[in-house]
């Protein structure tokens, strides 16, 4: 495993993290979960990645839980604020009083004293950014919260948080977005605001919601036991990565796992890797049902893509990738 800094902050962080969302509390029993997590800590993940409302709350419980007796110290943890996690009006948002409270919520769950990156989930038009980043302040004067992060938010609400950011003097330094081959919107507006303002990327999906995992081929039926195919991933699946799931995308997939196996890679290293050469990406976040998925997935980790892989890559994918940076949330 290697580590890089987060932005332009002091904080190291493992080139891949490990996330609970869908599978903690859901798709895998609490077995499972720990297996996960400890092949991951066995590996050198070091991030962990986590929301209050994955799995209605429950997958922080679970990672909480699995991660008793692991010293505290040697790992990054990182939850989210913002998405309902009640039914009552101030039960989501970005308030004062939802942040201060969801915050002590979540490290109840979690069993830490203090959040090492406390992310908004999204942009609220409902709240000012003076009101939230205030409360911001104070967890971070309080030592409940050691560094600040923003997720799926445009390059301009970006450059209205560093300003009060730098003025409340918070420490704001990771954005979470979605990036992977297949999509791209980050690309023509988001990283560049973020490395004015020293903010790193701690991307989600890298695997296109597993289309990029070669497990979807085209002209076939959507196998058993994937993301698409289950209760807990079949909504989100058909949300986020519907688009792609037709034979022309799923071809040129097919040409991607060729490639990769070329490279002496599987198509998810690849994957992985391949945002990982971006270098305002600081770590690329992955899941998993199994521990054999975090042990495979982790070798993505060190690899270094040459010019002539990566332009093959855009040349497969011409036409096929989403770049509108308006898609951005």
């Amino acid at each position: 495993m290697e580590y890089r800094k987060l932005g332009a902050s002091g904080l190291s962080v493992s080139e891949i993290a490990f996330g609970n969302w869908i599978t903690h509390g859901a798709q895998v029993d609490n077995d499972t979960a720990k297996a996960c997590v400890h092949a991951a800590l066995n590996e050198g993940i070091t991030t962990f990645d986590t929301a209050d409302v994955y799995s209605d709350t429950k997958a922080e419980t679970v990672l909480g839980q699995v991660l008793t007796g692991v010293r505290r110290e040697s790992i990054e943890l990182c939850t989210k604020v913002y998405q309902p996690t009640g039914t009552g009006p101030n039960d989501r948002g970005l308030s004062r009083k939802h942040i201060m409270e969801a915050c002590n919520s979540s490290l109840k769950r979690l069993q830490t004293d203090y959040i090492d990156i406390y992310y908004a989930h999204r942009f609220d038009n409902k709240v000012s950014l003076e009101e939230t980043f205030l409360a911001f302040s104070d967890l971070v004067r309080q030592g409940k919260v050691l560094y600040v992060g923003i997720s799926e938010w445009t390059a301009e609400q970006i450059t209205q948080a560093a300003v009060l950011a730098r003025e409340l003097r918070v420490p704001l330094v990771a954005s979470q977005p979605q990036y992977s081959m297949l999509w791209r919107v980050i690309e023509a507006e988001v990283i560049q605001a973020s490395e004015r303002e020293g903010i790193g990327q701690v991307v989600w999906s890298p695997l296109a919601q597993g289309i990029l995992s070669g497990k979807y081929l085209p002209n076939q039926p959507v196998p058993q036991g994937s993301r698409a195919s289950t209760s807990a991933g079949s909504p989100f699946f058909e949300r986020l990565a519907g688009q792609w799931l037709h034979t022309e995308v799923l071809t040129a997939v097919s040409r991607l796992s060729s490639l990769a196996h070329e490279a002496g890679l599987t198509l998810p290293q690849l994957a992985i890797a391949w945002v990982l050469q971006n270098p305002q990406v600081s770590a690329a976040i992955i899941g998993a049902s199994r521990p054999e998925q975090v042990q495979e997935n982790v070798k993505a980790s060190g690899v270094r893509l040459g010019s002539d892989l990566l332009s093959e890559i855009d040349r497969i994918l011409e036409g096929l990738v989403e770049r509108d940076p308006a898609k951005t949330g």
